[in-house]
């Protein structure tokens, strides 16, 4: 063996399998562990080269999936299964109250509503012209006062007192007229627009005077046409209770409660 020989046998007896020099590991690690008996690598290894599934030094290794591998049949994104959807709106709700499983169709106010409510603002207009009426012949209405609150024979009040007390009945009766007089308005005002508690007041308010027609009967006021009105009065009183008590009227009212239950009055 020559003198060159034995260098290059030098050599390679320093450079370990793989061909690192100076005996140095692989730049690569070794193998992954817990590797399924029977694996085998494709081909033989070149020496230089990686193990199998290791990239070369200063490659990024083959991307993988953080999250594992689903079973087969599963989604990965947690989806709801076929004919489930979590996005669905809920069931639209039944019908209103006392109307079935849909909604009322629209109703205009029927003429039943149209001529109570006219009839309850005309007698009204003649409370207003009978206390206007009443006003205009203050002494005339304050002499029958005084007449009627004289009796025969004489209670033991004088003259002065029997006076003083016809004016104050008066005055309290026209006061009292003109109080009853608005809210009977601000109630045909509500019955108008629907509201069902106003047309139970004015019930109960055409029924006061209809009791008190056979009173007013038998005792005729000074003034004979504020006697007129007031039967007039008693006529449109009857005929507003029971055009608002009819079918359609109750079919309109009911409506207008529904719309002001959705908000939609």
């Amino acid at each position: 063996m020559t003198a060159g020989q034995d260098d290059q046998h030098g050599q390679q007896q320093g450079q370990p399998h793989g061909g690192q020099p100076g005996g140095q590991p692989p730049a690569w690690p070794p193998a992954p562990q817990g590797q399924q008996p029977g694996q085998q690598q494709p081909g033989p290894q070149q020496p230089g080269q990686p193990p199998y599934g290791w990239a070369p030094p200063g490659q990024q290794p083959p991307a993988q999936n953080p999250y594992g591998q689903q079973p087969h049949g599963q989604n990965p994104y947690g989806q709801q299964p076929h004919g489930q959807n979590p996005y669905a709106f809920p069931s639209a709700p039944s019908g209103a109250p006392g109307w079935g499983a849909e909604a009322p169709k629209p109703m205009e106010r029927p003429v039943t509503v149209r001529a109570g409510v006219g009839a309850f603002l005309a007698s009204l207009v003649l409370s207003a012209v009978g206390a206007v009426v009443t006003l205009l012949n203050w002494e005339e209405m304050l002499d029958w006062t005084l007449a009627e609150a004289t009796t025969e024979g004489g209670i033991g009040v004088t003259q002065a007192e029997v006076e003083q007390f016809a004016e104050l009945t008066l005055q309290f009766g026209i006061a009292f007229g003109v109080l009853m007089l608005l809210l009977e308005a601000l109630f045909v005002w509500f019955a108008w627009r629907g509201r069902n508690w106003a047309r139970i007041v004015l019930w109960v308010l055409g029924g006061l005077v209809l009791l008190s027609a056979p009173l007013n009967a038998v005792s005729s006021g000074p003034l004979p046409f504020v006697t007129a009105l007031t039967w007039f009065q008693v006529l449109l009183t009857l005929a507003g209770v029971v055009l608002l008590a009819l079918k359609p009227s109750n079919d309109w009212y009911r409506y207008r409660k529904w719309q002001y239950a959705t908000g939609q009055g």
